[in-house]
Parts: C-alpha cells; sequence; structure tokens
C-alpha cells in the first residue's frame, strides 16, 4: 500500500472538519458553550424560575420593559468599566462621577437657569475633566488606580455636595428635559438604546482599533507591552477618559430621568457596575468585552425585578448582586487557571503529536 493510501477502514474526515485536531469541539458547538455564553443560560433560568415562583406578576411584557429600562443608566456605568479593566485599570470613581453629573445638571438648570443644550455640553464636559483628572492622578502620579480613584471619587462626592447638600429639583427638570429619558419606542426608553449605542462603540474599539488591542495587551502584560513599543501611559489615559464621559453620560440621563439632583445618588450603582463587568468578562472569549457586559446587567436587573415582586426582602436584592460579584470572580480566576494549565500541556507536548495517530 502506497504512503499516501487511505485505508478503507478508517472513514475520509469531513472536509468542513479539516484542520481541526482530532478530539476538539468544532467552533460553533464552542461559541454554543455555557462557559462561552453562561449568563444567556442563566437568564433563561431566571425567567423560568421566577415565571413559576410568581406567575402572577412576573411573566409579563410590563416585567421585561421595566428591567430593559431600569438596566439603562446601570448599564452605562458598567460600560464606564469595561475599557479600563481590560487595560486592569480600577476605576472606583464612576458611581460619584454619574453623581456629580447629576448634581451638576440639576444645578445649572435650576438654580443658574441655563438652558438644555449649554447644560448638557457643559456636563459632558465635566465628565471629560472627572476623567482627565482620574488620569492625572493615575497615570502623571502613578499613584495605583485602586487608590487613587478611592480618593477622587471621595472629591467628587464633595463638590456634588458644594451644589447642594440636598435634593435639587424643579420645573426646568420636566418638560423637554425630563423627554430625553421617557421617549420611548415600543415601551423601551432612550436610555436604553443610547447604551447599545455605546456598547456598539465599545465593541467596535476592542475589537476593530489598534488601540483597543493595546489595551488588552497592557491589561495581560504591562511591562511587555512597554517593552514591544507599546505607549502604555496614553492608553491609560484613553481609557480613564472614556470612563468619565460614559459617567457623565449616565449622569445626565439619570437627572432627566429622575427629574432631580441628588448627593450620593451615584454610590449604589458602584457594586453592581463592577459585578456585571467582572460577570460580561466570563462571556464571549473571557476577556472584558460589552456585549457580556450589557447581558449581566440584564441579568442582574431580572433578578432584582425577580426577588421584588415574588415578596423577596429589600436585603435579598442586594445579596443576589453579591453572590454574583463572587461567582464571577470565581469563575474568571477559574478560567484563567484551566488556560494557563491548557498552555502548559501544549508547551510540555512533544512537536507534532497532537492529534497524530500513532505508527
Amino acid at each position: 500500500m502506497s504512503s499516501i493510501d487511505v485505508p478503507q477502514t478508517q472513514p475520509v474526515a469531513d472536509p468542513s472538519q479539516a484542520g481541526r485536531p482530532r478530539g476538539s469541539r468544532p467552533k460553533w458547538l464552542h461559541h454554543l458553550s455555557f462557559t462561552n455564553m453562561s449568563v444567556i443560560y442563566a437568564e433563561i433560568a431566571l425567567i423560568i424560575i421566577f415565571s413559576l415562583w410568581a406567575p402572577h406578576t412576573f411573566p409579563s411584557w410590563t416585567t421585561a420593559k421595566s428591567v430593559l429600562n431600569g438596566s439603562a443608566i446601570a448599564g452605562l456605568i458598567a460600560l464606564s468599566l469595561v475599557v479600563p479593566l481590560s487595560g486592569r485599570i480600577f476605576d472606583l470613581s464612576v458611581g460619584e462621577a454619574m453623581g456629580l453629573a447629576n448634581m451638576l445638571i440639576a444645578w445649572l438648570l435650576v438654580d443658574k437657569g441655563w438652558g438644555i443644550v449649554p447644560a448638557i455640553v457643559v456636563t459632558l464636559l465635566a465628565g471629560v475633566g472627572m476623567g482627565l483628572f482620574n488620569a492625572l492622578v493615575v497615570v502623571k502620579a502613578r499613584i495605583d488606580s485602586f487608590i487613587g480613584t478611592l480618593a477622587t471619587g471621595a472629591l467628587f462626592a464633595t463638590l456634588a455636595t458644594v451644589l447642594g447638600d440636598q435634593s435639587i429639583s424643579g420645573p426646568q427638570l420636566n418638560g423637554s428635559f425630563a423627554d430625553i429619558a421617557t421617549t420611548s419606542l415600543g415601551g423601551i426608553e432612550v436610555p436604553f438604546f443610547l447604551t447599545l449605542l455605546v456598547a456598539v462603540a465599545l465593541w467596535y474599539f476592542q475589537k476593530y482599533t489598534v488601540s483597543g488591542r493595546r489595551i488588552f495587551a497592557l491589561g495581560f502584560n504591562e511591562r511587555g507591552s512597554e517593552l514591544v513599543g507599546i505607549r502604555t501611559r496614553r492608553l491609560k489615559f484613553a481609557a480613564l477618559l472614556v470612563s468619565g464621559t460614559v459617567a457623565g453620560i449616565a449622569g445626565i440621563l439619570l437627572t432627566s430621568s429622575v427629574s432631580s439632583g441628588t448627593p450620593g445618588i451615584g454610590s449604589p450603582y458602584l457594586l453592581n457596575a463592577y459585578a456585571a463587568a467582572f460577570l460580561g468578562a466570563t462571556q464571549f472569549g473571557g476577556r472584558f468585552n460589552a456585549w457580556g457586559t450589557v447581558l449581566s446587567v440584564i441579568l442582574l436587573g431580572t433578578g432584582t425585578a425577580g426577588l421584588y415582586l415574588a415578596g423577596g426582602a429589600a436585603w435579598t436584592q442586594s445579596m443576589f448582586t453579591g453572590v454574583v460579584l463572587l461567582l464571577a470572580l470565581g469563575a474568571s480566576n477559574l478560567e484563567r487557571a484551566v488556560q494557563a494549565r491548557s498552555w502548559i500541556r501544549a508547551k510540555a507536548r512533544p512537536n507534532g503529536s497532537a492529534g497524530t495517530p500513532a505508527a
């Protein structure tokens, strides 16, 4: 028999599987695996559980609209963390930055009598300024991002209190300004569509731009990135500018939604934002990404809404968020450990042995 003959007892390989090592799963099966998109399967499980637990209130279009609309602001804050976390930068000031933007635009509209457009522009610039201030602290002053942004968040909270130690409300926050958040399409309000728009922009940045890919390299190995010529300090600057800008947008939409400026309103959003970002990082490839984050925010919203409609105590909603964050961190660490073990095994395997039958 010639060396190139195929024995009749051995089936001819499917051409569609050519080049795939023996025993490996098809690519489409990997994309649908639980480890790659567990948030979607968890969301389906929650819907089934709460539909059985609260059959008269939970399974309705009203609940679905409530979850989606309620996830908009939380989604924006979570998305503000995606780029910094991709570069291993912790921005703990995003909640207070959103709170300062909330107070600033309410102060400009009510106390100063500004028009809607100038107030929005100034508040957006303030968001950029907060991101720039964080960048100066973390990059220029070389203060650890965890500590530095914790300190800047305290400063942002203080500035919000300076603008008003009590809630700011007035007719200026109703009417046309309130329409920004309450205008809906099919029951889904504008803020949710803006959240999707920001997610699209971040997805494109991470997947199709050089800077987006370099952010991941920075998060994986900062020293190695510097050695290959990547300007890591510039990337850190950009990442913190993105988080500050998105937090400013969230603050404007929050003010339009609640028709008031309230000191300390942004702090409770921080835990949910990190829970969603870390849970999203276990989806669609195992790194921080926009769509995994958005789906995780919806999952958290579904859980809290379901617990409320099922008559759960108020503390159960915070407990649910905390448990999700712990599970996300555990899953992320486990996934990294499995990937490292697979890499070590691949390096230890003799060259050419993978997928090659014994002679």
